[in-house]
């Protein structure tokens, strides 16, 4: 045989609960800390670039500069897209691509594996910036470079990166898709 169904017994949940014990719950529990916690947080809500207006960024025009991550690269290779026309013909503009220095050490420190990608981005039409920081750590490059300068389109496949720079209002992001670049949150209207 089975077993028997046990229902619960409500009316003594009833008896244990009384409306006096609500009452006193919401006497403990003061509203002036809710306001002092509301208040911290809008302390530390950043200020927005003069270059944002009603959520387009102003500063974003052709010649496009796009700021290149090391995975982004390696997408392209694999879904063999060239960098150089995929990018055109995503963003219908001319492109400067942009590498780091960040970035170029972690496509170095990959080794042979990776040579096409880092004959890629050694080429001439790809410009270089030096980076005043300490490591090499690429992602935190490219996400400090663009809370300062709202100029540049992100390319990266990185969940991670995307995720932190979805965060940075007026910043669109590129990535690979299939067989061709695809292009997230770009203003329609300059």
């Amino acid at each position: 045989m089975g077993k028997a169904k046990k229902t619960r017994k409500f009316a003594q949940m009833k008896r244990i609960v009384s409306s006096k014990e609500t009452a006193k719950k919401k006497q403990i529990t003061p509203e002036p800390e809710k306001k002092k916690k509301d208040i911290e947080l809008i302390k530390d809500i950043p200020q927005m670039s003069s270059a944002m207006f009603f959520q387009f960024n102003q500063s974003l025009s052709p010649p496009y500069q796009v700021l290149i991550d090391t995975n982004f690269l390696n997408f392209s290779i694999q879904k063999k897209v060239d960098l150089f026309r995929g990018l055109m013909d995503a963003l219908y503009a001319k492109c400067i691509p942009i590498i780091t220095d960040c970035v170029m050490a972690e496509l170095e420190k990959l080794g042979p594996r990776y040579r096409i990608a880092l004959r890629i981005a050694k080429d001439e039409q790809v410009e270089r910036i030096s980076c005043s920081h300490k490591g090499t750590y690429a992602d935190d490059c490219l996400v400090q470079r663009v809370m300062q300068h709202k100029c540049y389109i992100v390319a990266t496949n990185d969940a991670d990166l995307k995720r932190r720079i979805r965060k940075i209002p007026g910043v669109p992001l590129l990535s690979v898709g299939s067989h061709s670049y695809v292009v997230e949150r770009l203003p329609d209207v300059f």
